[in-house]
């Protein structure tokens, strides 16, 4: 080791879903298999008409955005705060709230990235494990800690807890800011945001990069009391104003006006996925209840790497970890039907061998 290298900061990076760049069937990262509102593209088009705004700066209070979000949900402009992408929020998140030398909590089988912004920000932590239904045991959370974050539904297991189970984990660590990180809620049930106006240490982090089809846009978002919310902007204001691009603000708010195709491609996923957990059934694959936009399968008679494999080698590609207590199991995003008729016509095929 070099002398310098002594005081670098390592982590062990997240490693995100792989990119592939030939025309495949890609059902790995979670991605919406629709359009995003043709609001969107129409925005896309003006921004190409009027490219002139683009030598300036967007504007750092992303005002425009912020009440947008804030017309939607009911909240209070003071209430809501943006940034590229989900990650970058909670990363946010985790910096401005996460600062006590008790550990944070957070599930074992989670969001791999929590691990990484607690290791580089030098947050303690502990992993809760998941019961063997792959579900939250709320009990593990009632101990002195740091800080609570854990995600609904969770992935990669697509399990959603119920309100009352979610205010259970909240009402137990009121002296602590707890994170309920909603990037899949769309797909699943009651959001925790009614929960707002009883607990104002609470903080529900959500995403267009799923549900509003944008991920390629880099849009997420907290909701949180004002407090909280002024707290998040401070650190951002520290290092760095200009967050969002001008792109991202106007087509964001597209988006979010249009909240008829919204719901219309939503309501399309979670019909495919219905038909999708019959297909997997009937192929003798196991799972969790999923409720998000992807299923976490496994087959008692297959190795999950053997599938993985086979279906990449034939341009379908979903999530495989080979890690742990999930060794065995894949996540596969659902689809266009197309597309998960195509998937479910290899896996017959290949289990037919």
């Amino acid at each position: 080791m070099k002398d310098f290298e002594k005081n670098i900061r390592k982590v062990t990076p997240y490693v995100p879903g792989e990119q592939p760049q030939s025309r495949v069937v890609k059902l790995n990262t979670n991605e919406n298999p629709y359009p995003p509102a043709p609001g969107v593209c129409r925005a896309m088009e003006d921004l190409g008409a009027h490219g002139d705004m683009l030598r300036l700066y967007p504007d750092p209070t992303s005002d425009k955005l912020v009440t947008a979000l804030a017309q939607y949900y009911h909240v209070g402009k003071d209430q809501v705060f943006v940034g590229v992408g989900s990650d970058d929020v909670l990363s946010m998140c985790f910096l401005t709230f996460f600062n006590s030398p008790k550990p944070i909590f957070f599930p074992d089988i989670t969001y791999s990235f929590y691990k990484v912004w607690a290791d580089l920000y030098r947050i303690p932590y502990e992993c809760k494990p998941l019961d063997e239904n792959f579900r939250i045991v709320k009990e593990d959370y009632y101990g002195e800690n740091g800080g609570v974050i854990f995600p609904n539904p969770n992935a990669p297991t697509s399990v959603y807890e119920e309100l009352d189970f979610v205010e259970d984990i909240i009402s137990h660590n009121q002296d602590v800011v707890v994170i309920v990180d909603e990037a899949y809620i769309d797909f699943a049930g009651k959001s925790a945001l009614s929960l707002l106006e009883k607990y104002d240490n609470l903080i529900i982090t959500q995403t267009f990069s799923k549900a509003r089809s944008m991920a390629g846009m880099r849009i997420g978002y907290a909701i949180g009391s004002p407090l909280l919310i002024r707290y998040l902007n401070d650190a951002k204001y520290s290092f760095n104003s200009y967050t969002m691009t001008q792109a991202s603000l106007k087509c964001g708010v597209e988006a979010v006006k249009d909240k008829e195709y919204f719901e219309e491609t939503v309501n399309k996923i979670v019909e495919t996925r219905k038909w999708a957990v019959r297909e997997f059934s009937r192929l003798g694959f196991c799972f969790p209840k999923p409720s998000g936009n992807f299923i976490f399968v496994s087959h008692p008679d297959y190795d999950a790497k053997d599938i993985f494999q086979a279906l990449r080698e034939n341009g379908i590609y979903v999530r495989f970890w080979d890690s742990g207590r999930i060794r065995q199991y894949l996540r596969v995003t659902i689809g266009t039907r197309e597309e998960m008729e195509t998937l479910f016509a290899f896996l017959e095929r290949f289990m037919r061998r």
